[in-house]
């Protein structure tokens, strides 16, 4: 199954918890070796291969068990910056995130409660 936006939260669930599960019969270890090596519940570790959802420490730890944490960097990407912004910024770091610069906030007049 592949993992996209139509899935339900249970649906990926699910199949993040079959996808460790095979990953760890793969390597020949039992949900007791990989909670053990853990250091989480052998009960945790069933849960999550049911679907169930976890802290992501927890999960991190079964990952680092089972050679899957660098795995992680495609899940979540380090963000690069924009082509634009790199003009922008001549090599400067960004600090802070821009407001929206189209809301219709400043056409308001701002009064105490309820004054007009």
């Amino acid at each position: 199954m592949n993992i996209s936006n139509l899935l339900t939260d249970d649906a990926i669930l699910a199949e993040t918890g079959k996808r460790i599960a095979q990953c760890r019969l793969e390597q020949q270890l039992t949900q007791a070796d990989v909670s053990e090596q853990a250091g989480v519940s052998k009960r945790t570790v069933e849960r999550i291969e049911a679907g169930a959802s976890a802290q992501m420490s927890t999960i991190i730890r079964i990952l680092r068990v089972l050679d899957l944490l660098p795995g992680l960097n495609h899940l979540i990407p380090e963000p690069g910056p924009r082509p634009m912004d790199l003009l922008k910024l001549k090599g400067k770091v960004r600090q802070r995130a821009s407001s929206n610069r189209g809301s219709n906030q400043s056409d308001k007049k701002w009064s105490w409660g309820g004054e007009a």
